[in-house]
């Protein structure tokens, strides 16, 4: 796989300072039942890479310290897979604060994951679930084939828990990504559409669609320095540069720590394997517990353009309508 960050390192990107620390983000497997095109973590069933039980606790030690942090968001990989991913889990809805599964939806139909849609129910977990398309082909493309029947089982399934139903406490959202190298439509329209669509041919119902722009790292930038279009997509990036996003980027409040307990200042930075701020050296979470971040620098490159470009684009979807 082709590195992307020599092409990025270099950036004009506005500076970028943090604000009040909200979300801890914890990337805690890379292990997980599908290998999908877009996906900026690398992830696959070959990895094996997984977050010790010690910095688990690091993670709950953080939300016990930081009074500010409302939401856990657990991702991978497939979260769920981890050994600990339950317990860990249970453990941060015990400290009242909300937890985020990004679920790939075709986990909820592996085998000893039979239960696990009921586990997040019973957690009141929110699960934030990929499903790039509503049509087949398009998912099937960018993600394998069998891949949408087993995403409408997974949503069927979390459906008849009563998540995504009004009323029920139980948020359902779905993402959306586009198949190649081009912006994401607008998501008030896609997401009229996604609900649509889903609701006339699966009864399917979900509350929000978040849309994501694919990111120029890992083996999406690496798959276009193969074909030859990485200078064009960066281009189109800067080109749609949008600077009311920039209020709204998820790292002026998040946190991301990866399975090692390095932190960095995103998802993206993390996988770029770029430390926290300006440091030079790896920054672990078991230095952090007391520290108050607010204020500190941002690790920005060429590929922050791909947060701000249009409508914008973060963990939570669009950063502006």
């Amino acid at each position: 796989m082709k590195d992307t960050l020599p092409r990025l390192i270099s950036t004009d990107f506005p500076p970028q300072r943090r604000g009040k620390l909200e979300v801890l983000q914890a990337n805690i497997t890379l292990t997980c039942n599908q290998s999908c095109f877009h996906c900026h973590v690398a992830s696959s069933p070959k990895r094996k890479e997984a977050m010790s039980h010690e910095t688990l606790q690091l993670l709950l030690d953080m939300l016990d310290r930081h009074p500010s942090i409302h939401t856990l968001d657990v991702t991978g990989g497939a979260p769920e897979l981890h050994p600990e991913f339950r317990w860990l889990v249970t453990e941060a809805r015990r400290r009242g604060v909300e937890v985020i599964d990004r679920c790939n939806l075709t986990i909820l139909c592996e085998p000893g994951q039979e239960d696990t849609a009921e586990f997040l129910a019973q957690q009141g977990v929110k699960v934030v679930a990929s499903l790039p398309c509503y049509s087949a082909e398009n998912v099937n493309a960018q993600r394998g084939d069998g891949v949408f029947d087993a995403s409408i089982e997974g949503l069927q399934k979390l459906n008849a828990l009563g998540y995504g139903k009004q009323g029920s406490g139980l948020e359902l959202d779905l993402v959306y990504n586009p198949l190649g190298a081009s912006l994401p439509p607008p998501q008030p329209q896609l997401e009229k559409a996604y609900k649509e669509q889903l609701k006339e041919h699966f009864d399917i119902e979900f509350n929000q669609l978040y849309t994501l722009t694919n990111m120029p790292i890992q083996r999406f930038g690496s798959t276009l320095i193969s074909k030859g279009g990485f200078d064009d997509y960066m281009k189109l990036l800067k080109d749609n540069f949008n600077p009311s996003t920039l209020p709204g980027l998820m790292c002026l409040n998040t946190l991301s720590v990866d399975y090692l307990g390095q932190v960095h200042d995103c998802d993206f930075n993390q996988q770029l394997k770029l430390s926290l701020g300006n440091a030079k050296e790896p920054v672990y979470l078991k230095d952090l517990l007391d520290a108050d971040l607010a204020g500190s620098p941002i690790r920005i490159a060429d590929h922050c353009y791909g947060c701000t470009a249009g409508q914008g684009s973060s963990c939570g979807g669009a950063l502006v309508s």
